[in-house]
């Protein structure tokens, strides 16, 4: 029987072999396609692909299985459809089958193969053709006119690996030639060359849009925005070049921002990690380094089953949720980094051990530290390539950085969590004070600041806004001290619910949840968190000093 060709649709029928033990009839216009139906297993109804149960030799594991159509009832069990996405083949006319008795030739260069249908619902595929360019066991043949001609998909398969490896290729060039110098002397980031210092500050285009000139921006002002941030870079690298750092100094240049090139250094010298005279902080980083060596190395001696159960099964369910779908936290190298930062955190803090959201805070570090090393968006790379001595110290520098965060809000993660009770207590008095309609809304709606701002508190924000956007906010937090966590911090969270509250007053209790719960902060760039920055900069100015104004003390 000759095949019928389906209508046109962007996935287009093709009329093989029975091969497959599900039957539908002919194809109607209104036929649908079940993009449900991706789940191969047997126990499924019969509108899912149902194979044989004898063995079939299976294509590779990076193939992606076609869409399937939704059944109707059989009419004709000795036809079957199978779909291929943008592929239509029409079969010859029986005549043009060669017979049983003359052999079989080899695939065409044109990529189509030649197969054999057998009787039943089989095929049997010529020992010249690979087993997965049709899928299916072999069965006993039948006659001439049943032979069908396939498209060999063989190319789709083949692509996967050479573009797999083309991409490995490319992570591995942006992998700085002097990664293992820097990772001993971050003093060479200053001497990174000056077309390399424009790479990691010119914006992106998200982030360039209120900044070209084709948006009516006046030339003479960019000139003069392009001025500023030269004289910016020289003034950092000035001060990060002497013997004897300027705190005072780094602190003013930080709270407007830090270059992203300058950050692997500036942050460590901001949380005291590294020492501010230079010539004691390449021993400084190799026995610091050495120790965390010595912490991972003893904690897990004994694999897993010497760990604690409890602390490493949270920290297993947490890791692969960090950051969904930025690809670096997908690649089970960062996530193994990150497993081994958090136990050995949580096993030297007992008084608190592991909580949820810690796994957050991390984050910012270890991007940040990466960034040393590569020439490229560190969210884009997959850390294997760095030579493991590399990696290890971006793991190192990383945990000791968040052990000097979380010693300023440990309160935030002991039992009841009394800093994160107390700051939100005193958000919802600031905001009394300086937005009493939003306030007033908030509880006439029956909405509590526990219920939002919780998680504002356990998570500095990041649950809010990204990665890049939280750097940015912690250049300010880490130039205004040790206390800037916990204290700056309130200022921060009562900036950024005013900021929403015409929209909030407008809201029931339900809309106000939803609304707080997921905040358009998708397309926030620098400019969004200076803003937000220099609210809360005011209104710590006001009411810092004015300790009267909260009632809890």
């Amino acid at each position: 029987m000759a095949a019928r060709p389906p209508p046109t649709r962007p996935h287009i029928g093709l009329n093989p072999s029975s091969h497959f033990s599900y039957s539908i009839t002919e194809w109607g216009e209104d036929d649908a396609w079940d993009s449900a139906s991706d789940s191969e297993s047997a126990s499924n109804s019969q509108s899912t692909w149902l194979r044989s149960p004898q063995p079939a030799p299976s294509r590779p594991s990076g193939a992606t299985s076609a869409p399937k159509p939704v059944p109707r009832k059989s009419q004709n069990s000795s036809t079957s459809t199978l779909a291929l996405s943008y592929t239509h083949v029409s079969a010859p006319s029986p005549g043009s089958y060669p017979s049983h008795t003359d052999p079989i030739p080899p695939p065409a260069k044109n990529g189509w193969t030649i197969v054999q249908k057998e009787s039943g619902d089989g095929v049997r595929i010529d020992d010249r053709t690979e087993p997965h360019d049709v899928p299916g066991p072999d069965r006993e043949g039948e006659g001439d006119n049943d032979d069908m001609l396939f498209e060999d998909l063989q190319a789709e398969f083949i692509d996967m690996p050479i573009a797999a490896t083309a991409k490995s290729r490319l992570e591995a060039a942006c992998v700085r030639q002097d990664a293992a110098e820097i990772a001993s002397d971050p003093l060479r980031l200053l001497r990174r060359p000056s077309w390399q210092h424009g790479r990691t500050e010119s914006p992106s285009p998200q982030h360039s849009r209120s900044r070209s000139p084709h948006n009516g921006e006046p030339p003479e002002r960019l000139k003069r925005e392009q001025s500023f941030k030269a004289n910016r870079h020289h003034k950092f690298i000035e001060c990060l070049s002497r013997e004897d750092v300027d705190m005072a100094e780094l602190r003013k240049l930080a709270w407007s921002g830090i270059p992203d090139y300058l950050r692997p250094l500036a942050w460590p010298l901001l949380l005291g990690y590294l020492p501010l005279p230079t010539g004691l902080r390449s021993s400084t980083l190799e026995r610091k380094r050495g120790e965390y060596q010595s912490l991972v190395d003893l904690t897990f001696a004994k694999g897993k089953d010497g760990l604690d159960q409890q602390i490493w099964h949270q920290i297993e369910i947490d890791v692969p949720r960090t950051r969904p779908g930025v690809q670096l936290w997908m690649h089970s190298s960062t996530q193994r980094c990150l497993e081994r930062i958090l136990y050995v955190w949580a096993i030297r803090h007992p008084a608190s051990g592991y909580v949820q959201g810690i796994n957050d805070l991390a984050t910012p570090f270890f991007q940040v530290f990466l960034s040393a090393y590569v020439d490229t968006d560190p969210e884009d790379i997959n850390p294997s390539i760095l030579p493991s001595a590399v990696l290890a110290a971006v793991e190192a520098d990383s945990f000791w950085c968040l052990s000097r965060l979380l010693d300023g809000i440990q309160d935030n993660y002991i039992t009841a969590q009394p800093g994160i009770q107390r700051s939100v207590k005193r958000m919802a008095e600031l905001v009394a004070r300086i937005d009493t309609p939003l306030s007033e809304h908030l509880a006439a709606q029956g909405v509590e600041f526990m219920q939002f701002a919780f998680r504002w508190m356990n998570c500095l924000l990041m649950r809010e806004i990204s990665v890049k956007n939280t750097v940015r906010m912690w250049d300010t937090y880490l130039s205004e001290g040790p206390d800037a966590f916990s204290q700056f911090h309130l200022y921060v969270c009562s900036a950024f619910l005013v900021r929403w509250s015409d929209k909030l007053r407008a809201m029931d209790f339900q809309g106000i949840i939803m609304f707080l719960q997921s905040l358009p902060t998708q397309d926030w760039t620098d400019h969004e968190i200076e803003m937000l920055l220099s609210q809360a900069f005011v209104l710590n100015s006001i009411w810092h000093n004015a300790q009267s104004h909260f009632t809890a003390k």
